[in-house]
């Protein structure tokens, strides 16, 4: 959904508001901070928690970082999770900065992004996470104008709504098993070798070993995607068909960022 801007058609009419990883409050124009690395700057705003709530805030461990990063709602979560999944994706930082710029009015119009996302390429991703039946005419506003801000400083941007459901519970399913402390290098090892032309996922798995030591690797090393699936078919199975993945553990890929893949 798109909204035509009228508005600033220059970076020096957007301003920029970020908390620095020193916790110190910033501001300046798009033109003078676009360089910042957004990517590992404070959330610009306090994740709310009251009784009462309507949407879900919460704290996501990212593979990809290292580390938590915040969320707003449980859409929010699953863009996330999509994010640290795709290998295309080295960095994300939640509520990275509020940009704002002069409204019709003479009132300075304001809007946070929900994520700050840089590539292995160098470039640059602002997200919004909105589904579409909530989009109201102000809000496709901001996100015209934020896409036009960063379109001034090479910047991507997306509005993304709900994934894809299949995909989805099978991102879910797999992020259970991200964290590099499930990787058993011998196992990893005799998986490849057993998936290198292809089989089932149990079929493999038992040619390895044990199940229940051998599964845990397995959906780890489909995160890393060094195996791979597809992840569109169906929901995960014994009979799912599993081969070897464009990924290999120290190197990158040309697979299709999963913010794409999700709609």
């Amino acid at each position: 959904m798109t909204a035509h801007v009228e508005g600033p058609a220059s970076a020096e009419d957007f301003e920029i508001e970020y908390v620095d990883t020193a916790g110190v409050r910033r501001r300046g124009p798009l033109s003078a901070l676009w360089s910042v690395r957004f990517e590992v700057v404070r959330p610009e705003r306090r994740f709310p928690s009251f009784r009462g709530q309507g949407n879900w805030c919460g704290w996501y461990w990212s593979a990809t970082c290292g580390g938590h990063v915040g969320y707003e709602s449980w859409l929010e979560r699953d863009h996330l999770m999509l994010l640290d999944f795709d290998p295309l994706v080295t960095a994300v930082a939640s509520q990275p900065f509020q940009v704002s710029w002069p409204g019709p009015d003479g009132k300075r119009v304001r809007h946070t992004p929900d994520f700050f996302v840089r590539r292995a390429d160098g470039t640059a991703l602002v997200v919004d996470v909105r589904p579409d039946e909530r989009i109201e005419p102000r809000d496709a506003m901001k996100f015209a104008a934020t896409a036009a801000a960063c379109g001034l400083v090479g910047w991507d941007f997306v509005r993304v709504g709900a994934p894809e459901a299949v995909l989805m519970e099978n991102v879910r399913w797999l992020a259970g098993y991200r964290h590099p402390r499930v990787h058993r290098p011998q196992v990893a090892d005799r998986l490849v070798e057993a998936f290198g032309e292809g089989a089932s996922l149990l079929a493999g798995a038992r040619r390895v070993g044990d199940q229940i030591a051998v599964l845990p690797v397995l959906f780890h090393l489909l995160w890393q995607r060094v195996l791979a699936v597809d992840l569109h078919a169906g929901l995960l199975s014994a009979s799912t068909r599993v081969g070897l993945g464009e990924v290999r553990e120290g190197g990158g890929d040309a697979v299709a960022s999963a913010v794409s893949a999700s709609g």
